[in-house]
């Protein structure tokens, strides 16, 4: 008996139509700069990411391009921190790292070669296996550990042209404690 009305729950749950949530920002929208200005916060967050929730929502445009868009950003911006000293990896993540590559700037080295091998936008992520994989578009991925948005509006407005330096600071605000615990459900 419990059984079968845990078996229909489940089955109505399905059926109920699913509403996305921006996640919040677990710093001040200034507190990335000079990595990431205010004015890119306040319009790849608040305009470009909310737009794909609400949109999603709304059953506005593609469900599935809108979904993915989400994801990754609630992925995204929850990595971020402000920049507070070197701000290497530690623990879980550097042993991780160091399993898949003879060192932390060896990783960032391979982890730009791939990133500015896009032609276009898209997204590059550090795997739960260690690779250093690309997304076209949006796509719901279950393996990302690590996660740098290459579309145009996270970029642009900093840094014009010149996405290799926005690479670069990007390591200055990744927050290691997250990488830590994304590695630490491996298993």
């Amino acid at each position: 008996m419990t059984f079968n009305f845990i078996k229909w729950a489940t089955l109505l749950e399905d059926r109920q139509p699913k509403t996305l949530a921006l996640a919040d920002l677990p710093y001040g929208r200034k507190e990335l700069a000079p990595a990431i200005s205010e004015e890119t916060i306040d319009y790849h967050y608040g305009k470009l990411a909310k737009a794909y929730v609400d949109r999603y929502n709304k059953g506005e445009g593609d469900a599935d391009f809108n979904e993915a868009g989400a994801f990754l950003h609630n992925i995204l911006f929850p990595q971020y921190q402000p920049a507070e000293g070197t701000n290497t990896p530690g623990g879980y993540a550097l042993s991780f790292l160091l399993m898949h590559y003879s060192s932390f700037e060896d990783f960032k080295e391979k982890f730009e070669k791939v990133a500015m091998g896009v032609q276009g936008s898209g997204w590059i992520y550090l795997a739960r296996n260690g690779e250093i994989k690309t997304i076209k578009n949006h796509q719901i991925k279950s393996d990302i550990v690590l996660l740098i948005d290459w579309w145009e509006h996270a970029w642009a407005l900093d840094y014009q042209h010149d996405k290799k330096r926005y690479l670069t600071n990007q390591w200055k605000i990744i927050n290691w404690d997250i990488i830590n615990a994304r590695l630490s459900t491996i298993g």
